[in-house]
């Protein structure tokens, strides 16, 4: 019996043995009674040591041991409630509390058993866990920040494309509006009797006039320039006469600074060629400016010859040779770079900013051509170029001809909505000679009121007006007017963006500023045959005249051809707009609304030359605009804006009295 109460306390002692975790035997009265080796180890004591100690001891927080000790008592077992052992050297074990009573064969209490299960390494990996989570939100957190800062920086780029594609309409259109009237009125001057000279002459600035078009849609729209995606027209011209318009616009610099210009065209060259007669110009213009530029005695050579010819093409080699300062080798390789000049001093001597070469390069590469330069120093330099040109049997459309006007369509009404009064004066001079009734309205808004009372044939629109713009007025009479009135788009801003919104809103076509009245004429005649083939009458037109002091009309009197009825339109529009324009000018200024006082004052300043108006008021009214921009010298505008609105003011008293006079004489 007793070999067998042995075996037994041996396996029990086995048992207790085995487990890793620390298990003790406690009496009633807290002391401990047994242990197992793990209690050794984890309080770092002696069996001798902990037998009979106070249990409670070894806890970092006794009262917490004490009280799960007699839960252990009243509810005869409790089970993972978290505690924390200490070892002598200090060390911390986290342990989950487990006990149960133990009672003799009576069923009275002798004392607890605790098992405490080592839970170190799983609450290290819990705060490991929740680390890792913290970490992962925070990055998620970071991350969602990057994506709106991304977005945020998309959206600012997005703004950036948006401001620069309005700041190079905006800018396009203002260089344009200017140069629009320039090459309109040249034209219109072209058709009048003039001598051979003065022809020669107004064709030359027609042509720079074109070459300066061109110049600007390419360094305005950069996007354009920079992915080299620029446009050439094949166009059957005259090379010949071509040319020499084109050095036209140089012989008084040339005489001033009594250098000889030399010609030499090579008479085999075909008359008419097929290609792009305005990049040609442009070409020229920039190398033949350069020579005159850099030439201070001597002679400029300019030289057209024929190299090859087929049945199809021929190849002409143009070279501009001058006597001027020439180019070191050293810096030849680099002057069709952008901003780049022969010297550091040459920008500050001669002016310029070395750009021309470079554009030339871009004109002559991609249309297949070479171009090459030979020079040596203070002697001279040549530049020469190749160009490929179609030949053709067609005949060169003459700049100055006269349009063949179809009489069968002669009085189709035309609804100009344009809001300079300037062009207002060149469409309606373009529309009398084709015989056409044109109407106008200064913004959209107006034109949408003009239409719900009137009919018209077709309507010419520009893009960028107040109020309502064109492309609003064009959506409006589209969709709640339920029109299709032919609409063609009269635009400065020739950008991909702006022609796909034409087309979008339901616009028929767009001519691009300054107009080509033969492409205008056709365009328009088309779309009324497409769309109205029943509108084709007759009718005939009329004349007048007049002239004053303080306002002189006699400008305005030229370009209306003295029709009376074109005159008392003009004088109309001008004291319908300039009134308001006086009161906005004021306003603004008191108010310091400097974009206000911009925007009224650029207004007025077209009808200054129309109604001859002397230029120093013109003058004074850029000024103002341009303080108003900068708001700078803000202490000179209350004079300027005084003066302004005096003049202003006056002109319109006269220009009352001769619309009263024109319309008694009528």
């Amino acid at each position: 019996m007793k070999a067998i109460l042995k075996q037994d306390s041996q396996y029990a002692r086995s048992l207790i043995e085995a487990s890793r975790d620390p298990l003790v035997a406690i009496n009633a009265h807290g002391k401990i009674t047994d242990m197992n080796e793990a209690t050794a180890n984890i309080t770092g004591m002696t069996r001798k040591e902990l037998t009979g100690t106070d249990f409670f001891d070894y806890f970092t927080e006794q009262q917490n041991a004490r009280e799960v000790y007699q839960e252990v008592f009243s509810k005869g077992s409790v089970s993972d409630l978290p505690l924390t052992l200490r070892h002598k050297n200090g060390k911390l074990t986290d342990v989950l509390f487990n006990g149960s009573v133990y009672k003799d064969d009576g069923g009275n209490v002798l004392g607890v058993v605790i098992v405490a299960r080592d839970v170190t390494e799983q609450k290290r990996i819990a705060t490991e866990l929740r680390e890792a989570k913290v970490f992962a939100e925070l990055a998620t957190s970071i991350a969602e920040e990057a994506k709106h800062k991304a977005e945020s920086a998309t959206r600012t780029a997005e703004s950036a494309v948006k401001a620069k594609q309005q700041f190079l309409s905006n800018m396009s259109h203002e260089i344009r509006t200017p140069m629009n009237a320039i090459i309109g009125f040249t034209k219109v001057v072209l058709k009048t009797e003039l001598t051979e000279k003065q022809k020669e002459y107004l064709t030359a600035i027609k042509v720079s006039g074109d070459a300066l078009i061109v110049l600007i849609n390419d360094i305005l729209d950069l996007a354009k320039v920079d992915a080299g995606k620029m446009v050439f027209e094949h166009t059957p011209f005259k090379m010949a006469s071509s040319v020499a318009a084109m050095l036209h616009m140089f012989e008084t610099k040339i005489q001033e600074k009594n250098l000889e210009l030399v010609k030499e065209y090579d008479a085999n060259i075909p008359e008419v060629l097929v290609g792009d007669p305005v990049r040609l110009h442009q070409i020229i213009l920039n190398l033949v400016s350069n020579a005159v530029k850099f030439t201070s005695k001597g002679k400029i050579t300019v030289s057209v010859k024929l190299l090859q010819q087929n049945d199809e093409q021929v190849t002409i080699e143009f070279a501009i040779t001058d006597t001027g300062i020439g180019i070191s080798e050293s810096k030849m390789e680099h002057i069709f770079e952008n901003f780049q000049q022969a010297t550091s001093g040459t920008s500050r001597l001669y002016g310029g900013t070395g750009l021309g070469l470079a554009i030339v390069k871009q004109l002559i590469e991609p249309q297949g051509g070479t171009i090459n330069v030979a020079s040596k120093i203070d002697e001279g330099s040549t530049f020469s170029f190749r160009l490929n040109f179609l030949k053709t049997h067609e005949k060169a459309e003459s700049d100055v001809e006269v349009m063949a006007i179809d009489n069968e369509i002669c009085n189709l009404k035309v609804l100009v909505v344009e809001d300079i009064p300037l062009n207002q004066l060149l469409m309606k001079t373009l529309l009398d000679d084709f015989g056409f009734q044109p109407d106008m309205a200064c913004n959209g808004k107006i034109a949408v009121e003009k239409l719900r009372v009137n009919s018209y044939d077709i309507i010419l629109m520009d893009l960028q007006m107040p109020e309502m713009n064109g492309f609003e007025a064009t959506e409006y009479i589209r969709t709640i007017m339920k029109s299709q009135v032919p609409i063609i788009a009269l635009t400065a801003d020739v950008t991909t963006v702006d022609l796909a919104k034409c087309k979008a809103v339901g616009m028929n076509d767009y001519i691009a500023k300054p107009v080509d009245e033969r492409l205008l004429y056709t365009k328009m005649i088309g779309l009324v045959k497409q769309m109205k083939p029943d509108r084709i009458q007759s009718q005939p037109h009329k004349v007048s005249s007049t002239d004053d002091r303080y306002t002189n009309l006699a400008y305005l009197n030229t370009r209306t051809k003295s029709n009376p009825d074109l005159m008392m339109q003009m004088i109309g529009m001008y004291l319908d707009q300039t009134p308001p324009l006086i009161t906005a000018m004021k306003k603004s200024f008191r108010e310091g609304n400097w974009d206000m006082l911009h925007k009224a004052v650029h207004k007025m300043i077209p009808s200054f030359s129309i109604m001859g108006i002397d230029v120093k008021f013109e003058n004074i009214a850029r000024k103002v605009q341009e303080y108003a921009y900068s708001q700078s010298d803000i202490e000179n505008l209350p004079g300027m804006v005084l003066q302004l609105e005096t003049v202003c003011s006056q002109a319109c008293s006269e220009l009352k009295m001769e619309y009263n006079a024109i319309q008694t004489n009528k």
